[in-house]
This record gives C-alpha cells, structure tokens and sequence, in this order.
C-alpha cells in the first residue's frame, strides 16, 4: 500500500516538475523581453554569456518611447477596435450558433458544415477580395474596416454551438411556455446558460484583434489611427533597431492583454473542463 503511494506521490512529482519546465520554456521569451526593456544604455544585450537580470534596471526605455510615439492614441485605438470587436463578434457569432444548435431546419447539417470548413481557407486567399469590398464600402481608414473580418468567424460559431447543444432543453421548453420567444429564449436563457463558452470566445477575439497586425497595415495609412502592432513596428524606424525601445513598446503592448487573460481565464479553465463537446 505504502509502495502504491509513494510510486503516486512520485509521478505527480514529476508532472508537476515537468509542467514547471515547459511553463518556463513559455515565459521564457516574455521575462527576456522584460529584461531587455530595463536595461540602461551602457548594458549590452547582445553578450556572451548573456546577462539576464539588468544590473541597474531604470524604466527610461517606458518613458522615451512613450514621449516618441502616440503611444497613448495607439493604445485608445486598439481599445476601441478590440473592445467593439468582441463585443460584434460574440453578437454575431451567438446569433449564427443557436439556430443552428436548437432549432430544426432543412441543410441544417450541410449549413454548419460549410461554415466549419471555412477554418481551413487561410486568410490570405480572402485578404484581397476583402479588401476591394473594405475599399467599395469606404471602410478604409476606419475602425470599422479594420474589424471588419473579425466580427464574426467559423470558430466563434463552433464553439458557441456547441456550447448551446449542451444546454438542457428542460430550460428551453419552460421559457417556451412561458410565452418566450426564440429571440428571448437566445438572450435570457441561452446566453447566461453558456457564460464560460462566451469568455473563452471573447479571451480569443480580444487576443486575435489587439495583437493583429497585417490586416491594420493593409487597411490603416492614416498614422493616427494606427494601433498598437502598427506602433511599436514604427519604433524600428524611430529608433534605428533600438532594441530597448522595441522591447519596452512591446511590454506596454502586452501588459492589456496579460490582464484581460488574467481577469477571465477562470471562465476559460471552466469552458474547457465542462467541454464534453457533442455533435
């Protein structure tokens, strides 16, 4: 008996151990990139061996950038464009996923189908012909053009719909006889019944959106409405490949997005643990 829990106590030993090393692994890149922003001038970064810890740290690097660039304009403008595109891409994407999970209609099967199958296009096959129609709807240079493929998408569909699947319909059919329509049944009973599923999908699009970078390049030509990808790429020419200053506009980039992952992934542990996906 005493064998059988000593061999238990070692093999979670060692998955703990072995999550610890690939949790650095991971945020290995992040403390470097840290490291490199509080390092003075007169520091080299490029040593060998490298120096990790910055013998007389200074947030100068914060401040010069900051005082550079629009810093707080770009940080205003991916707020914006993040903010609204979450909250368009929850809307959307809730709307599609819940007649296709609970209501019955003809090509209901071969309809999801073809949106899931969507996954697989890259967007660069899309990216042209979007933009001609970003272009025709005189979208460019607008917030609006640069949400525009990202306010609804075949993932934020999946994974709402099956979210709703496992709903019981016990709750659907008492708000029906209580003279609920289907519009209300999505919003007063759907929607709080999948709260997980709907922070995991606002976690991604909040991500995607705020560190995207290629489609703002092709949409935005207008520097004040630039967002914080396009900012801290304009560093590189600010500052002649100053990799402090790059370094330090790369952190204020990343702090929002450590805070919202940090505010909402108890929702994403719990959409994953309750995630017995069904068909």
């Amino acid at each position: 008996m005493e064998t059988t829990a000593s061999t238990s106590r070692r093999s979670t030993l060692l998955r703990y151990l072995l999550l610890s090393a690939i949790a650095v692994l991971m945020l290995f890149p992040l403390l470097w990139l840290l490291s490199t922003a509080l390092k003075s001038p007169d520091e080299n970064i490029f040593q060998f061996p490298p120096e990790f810890l910055p013998r007389r740290p200074t947030f100068a690097n914060f401040t010069r950038v900051w005082q550079a660039e629009p810093f707080g304009r770009y940080l205003m403008n991916s707020t914006i464009v993040s903010g609204l595109t979450v909250l368009l891409n929850l809307l959307f994407c809730s709307l599609a996923a819940y007649p296709l999970a609970r209501l019955q209609f003809r090509g209901r099967s071969f309809l999801f189908a073809s949106v899931v199958a969507t996954i697989a296009i890259p967007f660069q096959i899309v990216m042209i012909p979007l933009y001609v129609l970003t272009v025709q709807l005189g979208l460019k240079n607008t917030y609006l053009g640069v949400m525009l493929p990202a306010i609804a998408g075949a993932f934020g569909i999946f994974l709402l719909r099956q979210a709703f699947i496992s709903v019981p319909k016990d709750l659907e059919e008492s708000a029906r006889l209580d003279g609920c329509s289907e519009l209300g049944i999505w919003w007063h009973v759907m929607l709080p019944a999948v709260r997980p599923a709907i922070a995991t999908l606002a976690t991604f699009t909040f991500i995607g959106s705020w560190s995207d970078f290629l489609w703002p390049l092709i949409v935005l030509d207008r520097p004040e409405l630039y967002t914080l990808p396009l900012g801290v790429a304009k560093l590189a020419g600010s500052f002649a490949l100053d990799w402090r200053a790059i370094a330090a506009g790369s952190i204020i980039s990343i702090v929002p997005v450590l805070i919202v992952f940090a505010i909402l992934q108890r929702y994403v542990v719990a959409s994953d643990a309750a995630s017995g996906i069904k068909g």
